[in-house]
């Protein structure tokens, strides 16, 4: 029976370092037993205690979401003037509307020179929450693009209030500063202006039949 002693007691000893040797590298768990031995202890006086953190998205669940108040358009539109038509059709515009902007003729301009105008336009538009793109045409005119079609209204006074701008089409309808007449004649006049220009002014042939004589 000795040698089954001696086998039961080495085994024993094993197992002791083996238990030592977990203990050692797992310390945790002693301190983790400890922790779970103690207690939390909660006041019963929580009459001055307030929350005022609750989440916002809490509070607004189940409301009822704002509708806007509904603006219907007049009935009568007799004893409106033009301008009073256009913008009411303007306030009730939905999803993306394009349009163009013809600049003034009295001024004039490269391509680079319009490009650097429409880039303008588009930064100071979006520091006004209008969401429209603008791209130069061709000398005088500059194309616009807006996601948003109530918001027209709001674009054309944009445009208006730029020096370089003179003209705004929307659609089939036409906006200028009062006072204004149209982009066409406009261009007429200046266009019959230079031919008148050019058709007075001597050719190399009359100078050179001048100079003989």
């Amino acid at each position: 029976m000795r040698p089954i002693s001696s086998t039961s007691s080495l085994i024993r000893t094993f197992f002791l370092l083996f238990l030592l040797l977990i203990a050692a590298n797992h310390g945790g768990i002693f301190r983790l037993t400890e922790a779970g031995k103690r207690r939390i202890h909660i006041s019963d006086d929580l009459d001055d205690v307030v929350d005022d953190e609750e989440d916002e998205s809490w509070k607004e669940w189940g409301k009822k979401s704002n509708i806007p108040e509904f603006d219907p358009p007049p009935t009568d539109f007799s004893n409106m003037e033009l301008s009073e038509i256009q913008t009411e059709m303007m306030k009730r515009q939905f999803g993306p509307v394009f349009g163009f902007a013809k600049l003034r003729l009295d001024v004039p301009r490269t391509k680079d020179v319009v490009s650097e105008i429409a880039m303008k336009w588009s930064k100071i538009a979006r520091t006004g929450a209008i969401e429209a793109k603008f791209m130069g045409v061709d000398l005088s005119t500059i194309m616009f693009t807006m996601e948003k079609g109530q918001d027209s209204l709001e674009l054309k006074e944009f445009i208006l209030s730029q020096p370089d701008a003179y003209e705004i089409k929307i659609g089939d309808q036409l906006f200028r500063r009062p006072g204004d007449p149209p982009f066409e004649e406009v261009f007429e006049k200046l266009r019959s202006e230079k031919i008148k220009a050019d058709h007075t002014r001597p050719t190399e042939d009359d100078t050179h039949q001048k100079d003989e004589l």
